[in-house]
């Protein structure tokens, strides 16, 4: 092994030393449990299937009655916590710029009638263009990711969305938090290229960008196929015979009629190994027309006029073999040339790696598998799973490849999250373990034997309890 290599680990171990000591000091309450619950969720063999299980493992030297006692009643300090996920080594894409995605993952809890503050989650069905709409706790993750074709990401923020939470709301003050922590943790420093954050079509893009107005951000959403925006008004204007101020809105941009376009400000075709031929055409300047509806309701004065980069980008073959549609694309920075399209819409390809993050979080890690009937302990869980999630991340240039004799050999840099989570054991014994032993006791006596439960569960509707108003009129209405 070469020197720089040494250094390399010897860097990496340092890290991750650090990391799990800052963890176990943003645990306030049944720190030990939850410490020795995080390290069962990395050394299990193969997927957790239920928390319960994690207490037969030698690394867990508590009973089951701790698990259930941390989760219920533990307390965890979430902005320290925040704040050393931002601290640490972040990947980089696009051209060495920070990229940042932001989803929605479900935790699908259909018959937990006691549990509160559940929504109705979308989820798709087996059929094609069909969906299912079921009760669970949506979470919105801020994760930043790595160049190339890879399913490693670091996981910065999980927030779970409530019955009264709008979600262009959350989601701005969920990415201006996670912004001004990696400012704070020098990972942005005056002078570096803004930092992309990038969202599929289910968010607003325009009105995001107008919240996160005054950070060095970039936004980047997709947009619906069926979207009408407005065109700049042409320069210099001529006035009409008639008189009058000159108009703050250009022609319709109506994505399904190709007439109504114009001519693009920038074109490129770039020639890609899984998609074939990609051509990007870019308009400058194109906005929405807001009106005061919907989530400018309680906008009072004049509504401000959002421009940016509308891209379209056509391939001419998808991976799995399906009828590729043009992806529209919208970005808050104006003026984009040839090269500045491309990497757009190549740094939206690569917010797809979320998705192989949370099906490893679910399948593996076993995110969604605990019964649990508090949303609170639910936090606890969603956070014990990102910590165990970054410790895989610093453990990676630290592993060894435990393949099945049917896998094929990987590099140590090419390892996949499941692949370093086996031998996470191995690396276990050489890292620092705060936790402090168990402390010998006698079980409680319980229920007394024969008896029933006489304090019955609260059950709880599902759904928003907090409807925005549709006119001025009825916004007028329930203003104090």
């Amino acid at each position: 092994m070469s020197v720089p290599q040494l250094d390399a680990q010897r860097e990496a171990f340092v890290e991750a030393s650090r990391f799990r000591s800052d963890f176990y000091a943003s645990l306030t309450a049944r720190r030990d449990e939850l410490f020795e619950l995080m390290d069962a969720l990395l050394c299990a063999d193969g997927p957790v299937t239920a928390p319960v299980d994690l207490t037969l493992l030698p690394e867990h030297r508590r009973g089951h009655g701790a698990l259930y006692d941390a989760l219920n009643r533990g307390r965890i300090d979430v902005r320290k916590l925040r704040r050393t996920l931002a601290a640490l080594p972040q990947p980089k894409a696009a051209r060495h710029r920070l990229v940042l995605a932001v989803d929605v993952s479900n935790w699908l809890r259909p018959d937990a009638g006691c549990s509160a503050d559940r929504l109705f989650c979308h989820t798709f069905g087996r059929g094609r263009d069909q969906y299912l709409m079921i009760p669970g706790w949506p979470y919105s993750f801020v994760a930043a990711f790595e160049s190339g074709r890879t399913s490693w990401c670091q996981l910065l923020d999980a927030v779970r969305l409530g019955p009264e939470d709008g979600v262009a709301e959350i989601t701005a003050a969920q990415v201006r938090r996670v912004v001004e922590d990696l400012i704070g943790g020098g990972q942005w420093r005056e002078g570096d290229p803004a930092i992309l954050i990038v969202f599929d079509a289910g968010y607003d893009a325009p009105r995001l960008a107008h919240l996160l107005d005054g950070l060095p951000v970039e936004v980047l959403g997709r947009l619906r196929s069926d979207c009408v925006m407005r065109k700049p008004v042409p320069r210099p204007w001529i006035c009409p015979p008639q008189g009058g101020r000159p108009p703050k809105h250009g022609k319709e941009f109506r994505f399904a009629k190709p007439e109504t376009w114009g001519d693009p400000d920038a074109a490129t075709v770039q020639v890609t190994d899984r998609y074939g031929t990609a051509q990007a055409t870019a308009w400058d300047r194109i906005h929405p027309r807001l009106t005061t509806r919907s989530a400018w309701i309680d906008r009072d004065g004049e509504l401000p006029l959002i421009e940016g980069t509308l891209i379209r980008l056509q391939v001419d073959h998808l991976p799995g073999g399906g009828e590729p549609l043009p992806l529209w694309l919208w970005s808050s920075r104006t003026g984009m040339a040839g090269q500045e399209v491309d990497l757009r819409w190549q740094a939206f390809l690569r917010r797809f790696d979320l998705e192989h993050t949370f099906r490893m979080i679910k399948q593996t890690l076993g995110w969604t598998r605990p019964k649990l009937r508090t949303p609170e302990a639910a936090d606890r869980w969603t956070w014990l799973i990102i910590t165990a999630h970054t410790q895989l991340r610093l453990a990676r240039p630290l592993s060894q490849d435990l393949r099945r004799p049917w896998e094929k050999p990987a590099e140590t840099g090419r390892l996949t999250p499941a692949r370093v989570r086996r031998g996470f054991r191995n690396l276990r014994a050489h890292l620092p373990c705060p936790a402090g032993a168990p402390k010998p006791n006698r079980p409680g006596p319980g229920r007394p034997l024969g008896s029933k439960n006489q304090r019955l569960a609260t059950r709880y509707d599902v759904g928003k309890t907090v409807r925005r108003p549709e006119t001025i009129t009825q916004r007028d209405q329930v203003r104090p």
